[in-house]
């Protein structure tokens, strides 16, 4: 069983009469439900629809020279690339330390370690060690992904091992190349991932003790590193996933395929699919573009299919109608995209390829090799820049062939970069 270790503070006793002391104690903890835990908590991957969008407003839209001021530094993350869910004033991200990978809690007010949970042995690759993928809260559980596909529920009060999985021996999946990467989706009891193969490309497990719902009928792709999303179309509640070459549709409730449509995926495919007013649109690098399609009552029609967007892992964003991110192709940059018609809206080279985030009309681009964090408009006038910093210190255990891979988040005014072992955490509230 994975071991969870356990970081406790110690208090004097209190002095004070306890009706007062009770006062306070209860004033502290209403402060503290204002400042870092009501209504605009990150508790997943991209955020509440998957989408990249922070719901916080009031926040900078010009920084300083130096750029925001940093509330405090985190600096022993472990390996890897993964995102931080914040919920309740808890933020949860994992990292490989001392080959094996754990879950880590940390407080969101301080940056203060509270707990580590041991998920799996460490799966190592020559594109950098450690996990992926984003933890995903619920309640008070929370659910991580391991490179070997070890699949966790944990309390989010200390860390302790509610049940494990593992998407490979149990579901029959295959670890790919950089291992599993997606990030899961709670809805309602059902618990989606993908473990890929012949027993069900996307599973529906019980998320109260891992067991199986359903097996996605008539899917058997292998599965790649895109992660689901949920959505409601023609009054059915249904999921989507990327393949590397098949963008796919199964019921909710049941797990029946309910369409599907090719994708020219090539090596990897791994940004997450956008829905939109009945319209789902996905992209992916090394040269296999984006693509549209509209969903009716029978096969879903391809509006378009063309090299604008090519994004490697960064992420894109839609905002009012157009689509923002990095696109690999030549001449490509940072690219505004028109949702609609798919057609070029602008393109600059901005601060290199990297990965986006969205929050109050600003766009936060971060790239990739400098660690350079730019805020720029949401704007189809082209690379309106209101300020950039550089990350500082930088790891010194980065991946030579790799880069700062984790993609920006803003959650209650406080905005979020990672680089391996080192964890910012800074000020953008006005």
């Amino acid at each position: 069983m994975p071991s969870t270790r356990l970081f406790t503070h110690h208090f004097l006793p209190m002095k004070t009469p306890l009706p007062f002391a009770l006062f306070c104690q209860t004033a502290t903890l209403l402060l503290s439900t204002v400042l870092v835990g009501t209504g605009k908590d990150w508790k997943q991957w991209r955020g509440e629809q998957r989408q990249g969008h922070s719901p916080d407003t009031g926040l900078l839209k010009e920084w300083p020279e130096s750029g925001p001021k940093r509330a405090w530094l985190f600096d022993n993350c472990g390996k890897g690339y993964s995102g931080p869910s914040i919920a309740n004033g808890k933020i949860f991200i994992m990292g490989t330390r001392e080959d094996m990978t754990q879950l880590i809690c940390l407080s969101e007010s301080e940056g203060k370690e509270l707990w580590a949970t041991d998920v799996a042995a460490v799966y190592g690759n020559r594109w950098g060690d450690g996990p992926r993928c984003t933890p995903t809260v619920e309640g008070d559980f929370v659910y991580a992904l391991a490179g070997k596909g070890d699949l966790i529920c944990a309390k989010t009060s200390d860390g302790s091992i509610v049940w494990t999985k593992n998407l490979a021996k149990d579901f029959g999946g295959e670890v790919q190349s950089w291992g599993y990467t997606e990030s899961v989706l709670i809805d309602g009891p059902r618990l989606i991932c993908t473990p890929g193969g012949g027993k069900g490309a996307m599973l529906a497990l019980n998320k109260a003790n891992g067991d199986i719902i359903w097996a996605s009928a008539g899917l058997t792709d292998n599965a790649q590193y895109s992660s689901p999303i949920a959505f409601e179309f023609d009054g059915k509640r249904q999921y989507a996933q990327l393949f590397m070459k098949t963008l796919a549709g199964v019921d909710a409730e049941t797990g029946k395929l309910l369409w599907k449509t090719s994708f020219p995926g090539r090596t990897a495919v791994i940004p997450t699919p956008i829905y939109s007013n009945g319209r789902v649109y996905v992209t992916a690098g090394y040269g296999a573009g984006c693509k549209q399609i509209k969903l009716g009552k029978e096969d879903p029609e391809v509006v378009y299919e063309n090299g604008t967007m090519a994004n490697h892992h960064g992420g894109v964003i839609l905002v009012d109608g157009h689509l923002y991110g990095h696109s690999d192709q030549k001449d490509g940059g940072w690219t505004c995209q028109n949702f609609e018609t798919g057609k070029l809206v602008w393109n600059n080279e901005g601060v290199g390829k990297g990965a986006i985030a969205y929050a109050d009309g600003m766009l936060y681009c971060l790239g990739e090799k400098s660690g350079t964090i730019a805020l720029i408009e949401a704007s189809t006038e082209g690379w309106k820049e209101h300020g950039r910093f550089q990350l500082d210190p930088q790891t010194k255990i980065r991946s030579k062939q790799g880069g700062i891979w984790t993609h920006p988040v803003i959650a209650n005014g406080r905005l979020y970069l990672r680089d391996q072992d080192l964890f910012f955490c800074f000020d953008v509230k006005k």
